[in-house]
């Protein structure tokens, strides 16, 4: 690998931008795919099969093609908000899916590390919280509490800062208080419909194993959409 090229993976990686490595098998050339950007002539003529891949996060032989693909897309995460019990369902989801995956809860007798062994918590209000924790539009934000106190802060800062996944769990007419809420905070509405509530595929399933497949199930869903 040439020195300039390596470099230039390197820069993408330490900017956080999503790219693909291409080699050709046959002759050996090299490239760097990022959406959005001109590919060279070696593999122009192979941009949609290359996108395609793309997208779909895939690494390997692109069929119909001698072109390897390595993807380097940026991690998801995923903040939690209430260390209840659907979250503890919630994270062996998430874990099994590679995403990172931060708790925030103020009540430290509910956020333990016996209960959420391995995962970033925070014991601090969502407003606290938030002051430590970088995000972008790579954030989702699931909301679990019922409480406004903690789920309300936490809503506004995800709405604010152009998370791509909002979601929160309640009732409809819990949502719709919290739609009120919202409104009278100075939310427009086409803000407070980018709100998954209540957040979930509609499954049917009732158990705290069952909603939490329903949320990851729609947070997946989300993840291949904004893409």
């Amino acid at each position: 690998m040439k020195r300039q090229f390596l470099k230039e993976i390197i820069k993408k990686k330490e900017e956080k931008i999503e790219f693909a490595i291409l080699t050709d098998l046959k002759n050996g050339e090299r490239g760097i795919f990022e959406k959005n950007k001109p590919l060279s002539s070696d593999f122009d003529k192979y941009k949609d099969k290359i996108e395609s891949e793309f997208i779909k996060k895939k690494s390997g032989i692109i069929k119909d093609t001698n072109i390897f693909i390595e993807t380097y897309v940026l991690p998801i995460t995923i903040i939690i908000v209430g260390a209840v019990h659907i979250a503890q369902y919630l994270i062996n989801f998430a874990k099994s899916l590679n995403f990172e995956i931060i708790i925030i809860d103020p009540r430290s007798y509910f956020a333990t590390e016996l209960r959420f062994p391995n995962i970033h918590v925070i014991n601090k209000w969502p407003t606290e919280a938030f002051e430590k924790i970088k995000t972008d539009e790579n954030t989702a934000l699931i909301s679990l509490t019922h409480d406004p106190k903690i789920d309300d802060p936490a809503l506004q800062y995800a709405l604010n800062n152009k998370f791509f996944y909002i979601g929160a769990l309640g009732s409809k007419k819990t949502h719709e208080n919290r739609c009120s809420r919202l409104k009278k905070s100075g939310f427009r509405d086409s803000q407070i419909k980018k709100i998954f509530g209540p957040v979930g595929i509609k499954l049917g399933g009732k158990s705290a194993p069952e909603i939490a497949l329903s949320i990851i199930a729609q947070l997946v869903e989300e993840v291949y959409k904004k893409k």
